[in-house]
C-alpha cells in the first residue's frame, strides 16, 4: 500500500506541475477518442501512466515531430493458436503494428487437452510485451455432436476465475443450452457474473428471439453478425458488436453500414481467427482500423472502435485512451489513412520502431508432455472411407467463399457398385472428419462443393472447434494418405499428391500451434501454398483455413463431424443419401 501510495504522490506532483514527468511527449497531434478531436499539447507521463495533457517539463522529452498520436489497439476477440505459433511469438506480429492488447478465447487448445490447455496459453502469455487477457473457454465441446479431446463443466472453469488476466466467459455458442436453461451452462453464466465478467456471445443465425435469449442471459458480446441488419438487432438489444475481420470471416465490409455517429461506441473490432502469413503481410486490428477507413469511415472514429470502445467492452479501465489515469500505451502515426505505426510505446516505453521489435527476451521453453503427443488415431484404412449410396441424389456442404457460413443443397453425384465417387467435373469431393483424441474409431463422411481441388488431397488438424483431423480430397488413396501422415507429424497439415506427401507444416502443439519462431513456421507455410498450387485450387480464397471450419458444427447451414453430417439449423445429423 506505501509504494501505491508513495506512486501516487509522485504521480499527482507531476499532474500538478510541480515534479518534472519522467517522460514528455512534445509536438504531437493527440487523438482524443472521448470527443473525437485532435488536441496539440504535452503528454506528461510518470510511472508508465499518463498525468497531464497541457504543458510539461519532464526529464526526458520525445519530440512527435507533429505526428499523430494515438491510443494503441486492441483485438477484442481471437484464437491465438489460429495464427499457429505460441502467445510468445503472436505478441511479435502484433506489438510492432500498435495493437499491445488482446482478448483471447483459448478454446482450441482447450478442446485438445482441457485445463492443461488453458494453463499453457497463461503461463506462456506470462511477462511478454503483449498484454494477453483471457476469457475461458464456455463451450468444450462446442456441442454434443462431436467428439472433442476433452471436456469442461462449470467446476473445472471456476479456479481460473481469480487469475488476474482472466475476464470472463469466451462465446456462448452452445444456443440451445441456453435457451433450455441447461445446468452446467447456467453455472458457467453464473460464475462468470459473480466474478464480474464479461460473457460472449456467438450469435450465428439467431433472430431477435433468440438475441433476446442471449441478453437475458447477461451475454453482452457478438461477433458473428454477418449482416448490418443483424448488427443494429444486437445493439438495439444491449450488445456491443465485434466487427470481424479475419483470415476466413470477412464480415468488415458487410456490417460497416451500420456504424454511424449516433451509435458506433456499441462496435468495437476483431480479428477471431487469422493466419501467420496474414497477419504478417496484412496485419491485426491496425488492418481493420485502415481497411474501415478505405471504406469511408471517419478515421477517428475507426480509432476509437479499435481502443476506447474495446477497452469499455471488456472492462479495461487502465486502457484505451490518451488521457490522464490511462497506462502510457500509445503509437505515432504519420498520418491518419495509412495507419502504419511508427513508433509504439508501452506504460510509457518505446518498445517498438518502424514494424521491428527494439528488443527479445528469447528463453529455451519446455512444453508440457500431454500436449505434444495430441493425435490417436484406431485401425484407420481405406476402407473407412467409402460412402454407400443407393441411388445418386445426395446432401452436399457448398463453400461459400471467405465466409463461415455453408449452404446445404441437393445434387446428383456419380455412383458405382453403390458407392459415392468424387467428381472433379462436378466439384464433387469426398471429405472426412477423423476421430483423434481417444481412440473411438469414429469417421465422418461428407461431400462437399466449391473447393475446386483438381488433384490431390489435404488434411489437418485445425479443425474447429473439435480439432479432429478433416480432409478433403479428389480420390481415396491421396485422401487415407494424408490423414495417416498427419498421425506420423504429430498434428499440422499435410498436402498429398500421387500417393506422395508434397507440403507439410508439423504443430506439434495440441496439432495446433508450432513450438518454432514464427519467421521459421511462415517459411514452412509459403512451402505449403507452393503446394497447394500444384493441386490447381482455386486462388479465391484460402482452402486451409476454410477447411478447418467445415467442421464447426455451430455455424450454418450444413458441416461434417466425426458422427456425420451435421444440420446446423435443425441441430441434428443428417444422412448424406438425400
Amino acid at each position: 500500500m506505501s509504494n501505491t501510495k508513495t506512486t501516487l504522490k509522485k504521480q499527482l506532483a507531476v499532474a500538478n506541475k510541480k515534479t518534472p514527468a519522467d517522460l514528455v511527449v512534445k509536438n504531437g497531434k493527440i487523438i482524443d477518442v472521448f470527443t473525437l478531436s485532435i488536441i496539440e499539447a504535452d503528454i506528461a507521463i510518470a510511472d508508465g501512466i499518463i498525468v497531464g495533457i497541457g504543458q510539461y517539463d519532464g526529464h526526458n522529452v520525445v519530440d512527435a515531430k507533429g505526428k499523430y498520436i494515438s491510443p494503441t489497439f486492441i483485438d477484442g476477440h481471437v484464437h491465438i493458436e489460429s495464427s499457429m505459433v505460441t502467445p510468445k511469438e503472436f505478441s511479435k506480429l502484433l506489438v510492432p503494428r500498435g495493437v499491445t492488447t488482446v482478448v483471447t478465447d483459448p478454446h482450441e487448445i482447450a478442446n485438445v487437452s482441457g485445463k492443461s490447455g488453458i494453463e499453457f496459453m497463461l503461463h506462456n502469455s506470462d511477462s511478454i510485451p503483449l498484454d494477453v487477457f483471457v476469457n475461458l473457454p464456455s463451450s468444450v465441446p462446442a456441442t454434443p455432436f462431436e467428439s472433442s479431446g476433452a471436456v469442461l463443466k462449470a467446476a473445472d472453469l471456476a479456479p481460473f476465475f481469480s487469475h488476474p488476466r482472466v475476464l470472463g466467459l469466451a462465446e456462448v455458442m452452445d444456443f440451445p443450452a441456453v435457451r433450455d436453461g441447461d445446468d452446467d451452462m447456467l453455472d458457467k453464466l453464473q460464475a462468470a457474473s459473480s466474478a464480474n465478467g464479461v460473457i460472449d456471445g456467438h450469435g450465428s443465425g439467431l433472430d431477435a428471439t433468440g438475441v433476446n435469449i442471449y441478453r437475458t442471459a447477461n451475454i453482452s458480446t457478438d461477433h458473428e453478425c454477418v449482416t448490418a441488419e443483424e448488427a443494429i438487432e444486437r445493439i438495439q438489444r444491449g450488445m456491443y458488436v465485434l466487427i470481424r475481420q479475419g483470415s476466413v470471416a470477412k464480415d468488415l465490409k458487410q456490417l460497416l453500414p451500420a456504424v454511424n455517429e449516433r451509435n458506433a461506441r456499441r462496435f468495437l473490432f476483431c480479428t477471431d481467427d487469422k493466419h501467420l502469413d496474414d497477419l504478417l503481410t496484412e496485419g491485426s486490428i491496425d488492418y481493420n482500423v485502415r481497411f474501415a477507413i478505405e471504406l469511408g469511415l471517419d478515421p477517428l472514429i475507426a480509432i476509437q472502435m479499435a481502443s476506447l470502445n474495446a477497452a469499455e467492452c471488456y472492462g479495461l479501465k487502465d486502457r484505451g485512451a490518451v488521457a490522464p489515469g490511462y497506462k502510457a500505451n500509445f503509437i505515432l502515426l504519420d498520418d491518419l489513412t495509412d495507419i502504419s505505426a511508427a513508433h509504439v510505446y508501452q506504460n510509457g516505453e518505446l518498445i517498438a520502431e518502424n514494424g521491428e521489435m527494439l528488443s527479445v527476451q528469447e528463453e529455451q521453453i519446455d512444453f508440457p508432455t500431454e500436449l505434444m503427443n495430441s493425435v490417436h488415431l484406431k485401425e484407420f484404412s481405406i476402407k473407412k472411407l467409402t460412402i454407400p449410396l443407393q441411388h445418386n441424389r445426395a446432401n452436399i456442404i457448398e463453400i461459400n467463399p471467405n465466409s463461415l457460413l455453408t449452404n446445404h443443397i441437393v445434387e446428383e453425384v456419380q455412383v458405382k457398385q453403390n458407392e459415392f465417387q468424387s467428381s472433379i467435373e462436378n466439384d464433387q469431393l469426398k471429405m472426412a472428419v477423423v476421430e483423434r483424441h481417444h481412440l473411438t474409431g469414429n469417421i465422418g463422411l461428407g461431400i462437399v462443393k466449391g473447393f475446386q481441388l483438381k488433384d490431390g488431397a489435404i488434411a489437418t488438424t485445425i479443425a474447429h472447434d473439435s480439432h479432429n483431423i478433416v480432409a478433403v480430397g479428389t480420390n481415396d488413396e491421396d485422401l487415407a494418405k494424408a490423414i495417416a501422415a498427419i498421425e506420423e507429424i504429430g498434428g499440422g497439415i499435410v498436402i498429398v499428391k500421387g500417393n506422395e506427401v508434397i507440403g507439410s507444416l508439423p504443430l506439434s502443439i495440441g496439432g495446433l500451434m508450432s513450438p518454432h519462431p514464427y519467421n521459421e513456421v511462415n517459411s514452412l507455410l509459403k512451402q505449403l501454398h507452393g503446394a497447394l498450387h500444384e493441386l490447381d485450387i482455386s486462388q479465391k480464397f484460402n482452402p486451409l483455413l476454410t477447411l478447418s471450419f467445415l467442421s464447426l458444427p455451430v455455424i450454418p447451414c450444413l458441416k461434417l463431424t466425426d458422427k456425420g453430417l451435421f444440420n446446423v439449423k435443425e441441430f441434428k445429423h443428417i444422412p448424406v443419401q438425400a
